[in-house]
């Protein structure tokens, strides 16, 4: 074999390993990128039960919606505040605190939604609370609405008693 001959072998086997060790850092970046997007999912499953159910603590406390989430924080309609939430948390899916805020009949906040437009990876397997989610087409379809009723199994904050 000539030596010409051999460096051009040489420079084929060469792009060959960059072409394989290239199709396999995208692969693996595809999939990281799909974990992130799963555990953001489970995050905003996460957190948007939470306002459901601080909504339904503060309505069974008191017999009505708050008017802001900032109310979860310290609800001030009784002699010692109550807190229903230990701070206000962001959308995982945006990263911002621009959640989607559903309006009770009446007056208040029932509910939030995230305010991306993504495409869910999850569109089965949820929990019976979280059922309405099956084939969402976007985040924003996630309603978290509190059902106005006493959570069962959640103890409610009595003013004058210790917790």
């Amino acid at each position: 074999m000539t030596a010409a001959r051999s460096r051009g072998f040489t420079y084929v086997g060469l792009m060959f390993a960059i072409a394989v060790i290239g199709i396999t850092l995208a692969t693996i970046g595809v999939m990281w990128s799909t974990q992130i997007r799963r555990e953001k999912e489970a995050e905003l499953l996460w957190i948007g039960n939470q306002y459901r159910m601080a909504i339904g603590m503060y309505l069974g406390a008191g017999g009505q919606y708050p008017q802001d989430l900032s109310q979860l924080l310290e609800d001030k309609r009784f002699p010692v505040a109550r807190r229903y939430l230990r701070k206000l948390f962001p959308d995982p899916m945006t990263g911002q605190a621009d959640w989607q805020l559903i309006p009770a009949p009446g007056n208040g906040i029932m509910g939030v939604a995230s305010s991306s437009q993504g495409k869910p990876i999850k569109v089965a397997g949820f929990s019976i609370r979280d059922a309405a989610f099956k084939d969402a087409t976007c985040y924003c379809d996630w309603r978290f609405i509190s059902n106005g009723r006493r959570l069962r199994g959640v103890r409610q904050p009595v003013a004058g008693q210790p917790d």
